[in-house]
């Protein structure tokens, strides 16, 4: 059991590097090209960071304090990621409409596709594993992770559609919409989050 404990570990950790530096090169890129879509991808990778974060600090206290106490702290650390997922939700939703109202047109991005595509790759296989060692270690911090991951993956499939239909056909306004569709995850992870830690 304690080798199962380690490796959702490590699934987190290169989790929470592999997020970090995702948000570093879509927040880059993202300015550079004036993509908002990109800039919020980006954003959600620091959320989700934090998200890893709680998690990696909730599998290494495994045996260490009680149950109760555990789950207190977790709780409180739950409520601050609901509320970043909000703010940033509330940034992405002012700058994804000003784009549109403006005619604020992005540059095409290549980057940012790549970035896109080794999402699409990268997501699923953590998803996997991470459930899998989640139902094993009876985990269901970790399970709940594996489907955030999941819904990583299918942002990244909108953030590729956004991107490649601007760089291919100069659709600007596909960026803005990818917003919107970012905007919505946001507050639906930030919804849940709250009611999560609430119960």
């Amino acid at each position: 059991m304690e080798k199962l404990y380690r490796k959702g570990l490590r699934l987190e950790y290169f989790t929470v590097a592999y997020n970090i530096i995702e948000a570093i090169v879509s927040i880059v890129f993202g300015k550079i090209a004036n993509s908002i879509a990109l800039v919020g991808f980006g954003l959600d990778s620091i959320v989700e960071s934090l998200s890893g974060f709680v998690l990696i600090w909730r599998l290494r206290q495994h045996k260490k304090i009680s149950k109760e106490e555990e789950e207190k702290i977790e709780k409180r650390a739950m409520k601050f990621v609901a509320l970043t997922f909000f703010i940033l939700g509330l940034y992405v939703l002012f700058h994804s409409i000003k784009k549109l109202v403006f005619k604020e047109i992005p540059d095409p991005s290549l980057p940012g596709i790549i970035i896109a595509s080794i999402s699409i790759v990268v997501m699923p296989v953590l998803t996997m594993q991470k459930y899998k060692t989640g139902v094993q270690i009876k985990s269901r911090a970790l399970i709940a992770d594996s489907k955030e991951t999941l819904a990583c993956a299918f942002l990244s499939v909108a953030l590729l559609i956004g991107l490649g239909l601007n760089y291919l056909t100069g659709f600007w306004q596909a960026d803005p919409i990818v917003g919107f569709i970012i905007v919505v995850f946001l507050f639906k992870e930030g919804i849940e989050g709250w009611k999560e830690s609430r119960e």
